[in-house]
């Protein structure tokens, strides 16, 4: 008797993509003990298998349902079904919140790791005439939207400050560069430059405290030029954000010592943003369940590592993108040196709530205040073991603590060609800009097949 199959329960139903050709086929949600696994089979390459969730929080209820906010302009010359074709295209059903700007595809690494594929001898970079007209566009399909001027590795362009120039000139709020940190390091002019053209946000490559991760998982020790990062942007007062590439047996034993470093180093680091390994563009090979880490995994992992300081209750599930693509949470830091989860100041963004049609423009502000520096407080920007004597007994006093010790801690499990839910691509509202400017799920435009062909990317 097969006791796990009769254990097996078909919850729902959608489409995904074979993993061989990347062709839309019909795919299942089942239920097996505490697992879900996507179900599918592609009449060409077979069945294939993947967890999509393990134990708690319960996927039923965290999975709730949300409204549609569709974008207000789409393109309805698309032909094909998604995620082929995009556009955005009439099906889909959020409006953009950020938007990647992918300004060159070279970069100063070689990672074996790397959602881009990128590498040192790519193409030339779009111009600034193209890139205004990135702008242009955007700000015609519904924008301003909050910008990450992504790559390959953008600090690798001179002018990068000139394009934050032209984008704050033409309107936009928000800037965050996407970088591994190395010229920010080492060029103390060049992120002057960058702080002046009006960049927010630093959000940095941080895959742990041991430079044994970033040998396995960037090719070389980079913990030293990491801190230097972050001093730099202390000295300029620009927000960082500390982005970890998760990946099981390699860093996930150090998720408590990321949060515990990133307190540390408050108020310049504003967040820490988990990123489970999705295999697309360049990883070492084909995955299996083990080498996938899913959300509630990770926010287990947060509430044993930080030895309950952060509890996986203390998590909510967005409001705009799907329940499955992401979860957030606040946190104060105060002045005993206790973390306390704090709900109330930015539940708009992220927390359960009723839906108006205003979340995607409440996660684009949420953002942009979270993770701009801190505004800067009669006390200056010190490190925070040297607040942590302050007086917060004045309600002046605890709104500039929140607004400058308050720390994001939030993930996001990007889709590959194996667990790709075209309901969740659908609600998906950080976009690409592609080179012919059409707007891109972001999960779409990296999407690459077994062998390492992209549905979008070099099309």
């Amino acid at each position: 008797m097969d006791v796990a199959k009769e254990e097996e329960h078909v919850l729902s139903s959608t489409y995904s993509v074979c993993p061989e050709c990347l062709k839309r086929i019909p795919a299942q949600r089942v239920a097996r003990g505490d697992a879900i696994y996507l179900q599918k089979y592609c009449p060409e390459h077979g069945r294939y298998q993947v967890r999509i969730w393990q134990g708690k929080p319960d996927y039923t209820s965290w999975n709730r349902m949300q409204s549609p906010e569709r974008p207000e302009t789409h393109d309805d010359t698309t032909t094909d079904r998604c995620p082929a074709d995009c556009g955005l295209c009439p099906e889909h059903r959020q409006q953009t919140c950020c938007v990647l700007l992918e300004v060159t595809k070279h970069c100063n690494l070689d990672c074996p790791v790397c959602f881009a594929a990128a590498d040192r001898n790519t193409g030339d970079d779009p111009t600034l005439q193209e890139i205004k007209d990135w702008f242009r566009m955007l700000l015609e399909s519904g924008g301003p939207f909050n910008i990450q001027l992504s790559g390959g590795e953008p600090t690798l362009r001179d002018d990068l400050p000139e394009i934050i120039a032209i984008g704050r000139k033409l309107g936009f709020g928000f800037f965050q560069v996407n970088t591994n940190g190395l010229r920010l390091a080492a060029d103390e002019v060049y992120v002057k430059r960058l702080k002046e053209a009006g960049l927010d946000c630093v959000f940095l490559q941080f895959d742990g405290i041991s430079d044994d991760v970033y040998a396995k998982l960037r090719g070389k020790p980079l913990l030293s030029i990491k801190k230097k990062v972050i001093a730099m942007c202390c000295k300029y007062d620009l927000g960082v954000v500390l982005v970890p590439t998760l990946v099981p047996k390699i860093n996930v034993g150090q998720i408590g010592d990321i949060i515990q470093f990133a307190i540390h180093n408050m108020p310049t680091i504003r967040g820490v943003h988990f990123q489970p390994i999705s295999y697309f563009g360049r990883y070492p090979q084909e995955p299996r369940d083990e080498d996938r880490i899913t959300i509630p995994e990770l926010l287990r992992h947060i509430e044993e590592q930080t030895k309950g300081q952060m509890k996986a209750i203390d998590f909510s599930p967005p409001n705009a993108e799907h329940a499955t693509c992401s979860f957030h949470g606040s946190f104060l830091l105060l002045p005993d040196g206790a973390i306390q989860v704090f709900p109330g100041i930015h539940k708009a963004c992220c927390a359960p709530g009723v839906s108006d049609g205003q979340e995607s423009k409440r996660a684009r502000q949420f953002v942009a205040r979270q993770w701009a520096a801190a505004k800067k407080a009669k006390a200056g920007n010190q490190a925070a073991h040297t607040l942590l004597a302050g007086d917060v007994s004045s309600l002046d006093d605890f709104l500039a603590r929140v607004g400058k010790f308050t720390l994001a801690i939030s993930g996001m499990a990007f889709q590959d060609a194996w667990n790709l839910d075209v309901e969740r691509l659908k609600q998906c509202f950080i976009h690409v800009v592609a080179p012919d400017k059409k707007l891109i799920p972001f999960c779409a435009y990296n999407l690459t097949d077994r062998k390492g062909q992209a549905l979008y990317r070099r099309r």
